[in-house]
């Protein structure tokens, strides 16, 4: 970490600003303490998932692990809980994708993520629906979602007996995108939802309106939001966590109230004043990270979690994202957990050979968490695949 000084043109005159250059380990640091991967810290459900920045929630059960890695104490009824009590949705959100949030960023943020929606659905969609239908289609789906939650198969069936000239699925996209609607949860499944589940409208499930259009604070809520979980970063790094594009206007608009700093290729990087920049020499633990953890896809620059080298190891060409673990705070290999014959069994397979200290490191990590995700299993055993 070391000071630089840059000359900026203010109001006419040059001043001279100088910036603090953070090298990638800072960076590392910086974002680890934000994401509750140095040390686990205890927090009501509501209040962690809104300091993750969301957690990406493509299938059920990762959040939860998520939580497991990052909170001391949890456990799978808390997240349950607060998801009962409606404190926390699952729903389509950042980079158009199944998310959990706390409601109160949901009520403040899906407004401002539309333009991003949208164009989601168009490049998905292309020909497949034109604009001028969408009036008609949601004002058509909304009654439907109002009267009971359906699944998206159910809906999919109605609208298409009343817009049969359009592609079905391009019916029920269309809807996702455009409607704010939370995933129902459900008490039969162990990690609260089933495949399929069916969507309600956020309106109705909050009991309060979601706004059709943002506040005039929405975007700089979004940029503060992601900062506090993933800063410092640039511009170009928020849009890749939240799929916007043209972050960089509010960025610039925010600088007297954030925190600057540069990058050793010289970029400029913006952050919370008050958020935590623990440096380099901060110890970080091994950890193991579920499948879509969001803290392998919330930069366009990644190199301080992930080795450009390993990308592909992690997310796959289809946008799988594999489950990841951690050593010194970077991602060093993949895992996945399966039932053999009753044991519950976590193989770990590093991108490289892992010293026999961060073996034992790994192993009661892994153990406490195979207990945490299969707590009925006959056996436990982490194991350790060639590199």
């Amino acid at each position: 970490m070391r000071s630089v000084t840059n000359r900026a043109r203010t109001g006419g005159a040059r001043k001279i600003v100088r910036m603090t250059t953070l090298t990638v380990r800072d960076l590392n640091r910086a974002t680890l303490a934000r994401q509750m991967l140095l040390a686990r810290e205890r927090h009501a459900v509501p209040a962690a998932v809104e300091r993750l920045g969301g957690l990406q929630a493509q299938l059920a059960r990762p959040p939860f692990v998520a939580l497991w890695v990052r909170l001391d104490g949890f456990t799978r009824d808390a997240l349950l809980d607060a998801v009962r009590a409606r404190a926390v949705v699952r729903a389509t959100m950042m980079r158009a994708t199944l998310h959990l949030v706390s409601a109160d960023d949901f009520a403040r943020l899906r407004p401002a993520l539309q333009p991003m929606l949208t164009a989601a659905m168009r490049g998905v969609l292309r020909d497949r629906f034109m604009a001028e239908n969408l009036g008609a289609v949601t004002a058509a789906a909304r009654p439907l979602l109002a009267a009971e939650p359906r699944t998206f198969e159910v809906l999919r069936a109605e609208l298409s007996r009343a817009f049969p000239e359009i592609d079905e699925r391009a019916l029920g996209y269309a809807v996702r995108m455009h409607l704010p609607l939370v995933q129902v949860p459900n008490d039969r499944s162990a990690w609260g939802w089933e495949t399929g589940p069916a969507f309600a409208l956020a309106d109705d499930w909050l009991g309060t309106p979601v706004p059709s259009e943002p506040a005039p604070d929405a975007m700089r809520a979004l940029v503060r939001r992601y900062l506090g979980a993933f800063g410092p970063a640039t511009p170009a790094d928020a849009g890749a966590w939240c799929g916007l594009r043209g972050l960089k206007a509010t960025f610039d608009a925010m600088r007297d109230e954030l925190a600057m700093f540069r990058d050793a290729r010289g970029r400029e990087l913006f952050d919370l004043p008050e958020a935590p920049r623990p440096g380099e020499d901060v110890d970080a633990p091994p950890r193991l990270l579920p499948e879509f953890d969001t803290l392998v896809l919330a930069h366009d620059d990644r190199s301080r979690v992930i080795a450009d080298a390993h990308r592909a190891r992690v997310v796959s060409k289809n946008l799988q994202v594999a489950a990841t673990f951690l050593v010194d705070g970077v991602v060093a290999g993949t895992w996945k957990a399966a039932r053999v014959r009753g044991e519950a069994v976590l193989t770990a397979t590093p991108f490289a050979s892992v010293s026999a200290r961060v073996r034992r490191a790994l192993e009661p990590e892994g153990d406490a968490l195979l207990r945490f995700v299969e707590p009925d299993a006959k056996g436990y055993a982490v194991r350790f695949a060639a590199a």
